[in-house]
C-alpha cells in the first residue's frame, strides 16, 4: 500500500469503527432517553457515517492503486464531511439545540465534493 491510501484507510476504519459504537450507542443507550425524532437524527448520523466510511476505504484503495490524486481528495472530503456532518447530526440529536442544524448542510456539501471528486478521477483520462 503505498503512503497515498494508507492514512485514508486509516481514516476510513476509524469512521467504521465509530460509526458502528454510534450506532450501538444510540440503539441501547440513547433509546429510552432521547425522543423518536431526536433518535431518528442521531440514526442518520451513524448511517452517514458508516456508508461514508465505507467509501473512504474504497477510494483509499483506488487512490493507491492508481494513483489518483482526485481519488484522493475525495476521500479527504467523505472524511471532513462525515465529521461535519454526522457529528452535528450528533450534537443536534442529543442536545436538541438547533442552531446546530445549520451545520449540517456544510457537511453535505462536502460529502458531495467528495462524490464529485471520485467522478472526474474515474472520467480522467489515465
Amino acid at each position: 500500500m503505498t503512503a497515498m491510501g494508507r492514512p485514508l484507510i486509516v481514516a476510513g476504519a476509524m469512521l467504521g469503527f465509530t460509526g458502528v459504537a454510534a450506532g450501538a450507542f444510540g440503539a441501547h443507550a440513547l433509546r429510552g432517553r432521547l425522543g423518536d425524532e431526536r433518535l431518528a437524527t442521531f440514526r442518520t448520523g451513524a448511517e452517514y457515517q458508516l456508508w461514508h466510511a465505507v467509501a473512504t476505504v474504497a477510494v483509499a484503495v483506488v487512490a493507491a492503486r492508481w494513483h489518483s490524486g482526485w481519488a484522493a481528495t475525495g476521500g479527504w472530503l467523505f472524511v471532513a464531511g462525515t465529521l461535519t456532518f454526522s457529528g452535528s447530526l450528533y450534537a443536534l440529536a442529543w442536545t436538541g439545540s438547533r442552531r446546530l442544524g445549520a451545520v449540517t448542510p456544510i457537511g453535505g456539501v462536502l460529502l458531495l465534493a467528495g462524490w464529485a471528486c471520485v467522478v472526474v478521477g474515474a472520467l480522467a483520462p489515465e
